[in-house]
């Protein structure tokens, strides 16, 4: 079976393009609303490493745009206590709306893309999806 290699450039391609409108209003970098989405939608990460590793966004463009989220009043950074190194970046209220916004058009996002497929087969999707992930855990933990 092969899967067309180009999906994850097409997909990142549509959903940026989808961003577009929004980031402007807001003034934001795609970098900056992709940091904010990320915060927003994950709060077990808290750290601009968290980022770098998950998000896999360059250590330099997480600094740059989390500066901007900051001056811009979305985030707010807190010492992390006993690790003075560590900076937890913490969602401000100003940024809640823009959030839900976010949100609201990845859901649309993602609705857009399962449009002409069954309620069967996007539940078999995800089903299928959460066994690689496990099997990517246990690859990564030295299994399989």
């Amino acid at each position: 079976m092969k899967i067309n290699i180009e999906f994850p450039r097409k997909l990142l391609e549509v959903y940026n393009d989808a961003c577009k409108p929004l980031c402007k209003k807001l003034k934001l970098p795609q970098t900056a609303f992709d940091i904010l989405m990320f915060l927003g939608n994950n709060p077990q990460y808290q750290t601009a490493r968290d980022i770098v590793k998950i998000r896999n966004i360059k250590a330099n463009l997480i600094s740059i745009n989390v500066e901007k989220l900051v001056k811009e009043g979305y985030l707010r950074r807190e010492e992390i206590k006993g690790d003075r190194r560590k900076t937890k970046l913490i969602i401000t209220e100003k940024a809640h709306p823009v959030i839900k916004e976010g949100q609201q058009l990845q859901q649309g996002f993602v609705d857009q893309l399962f449009d002409n497929t069954t309620q069967e087969d996007k539940k078999i999707f995800i089903h299928v999806i959460k066994n690689m992930d496990k099997n990517l855990d246990d690859i990564l933990k030295g299994g399989n």
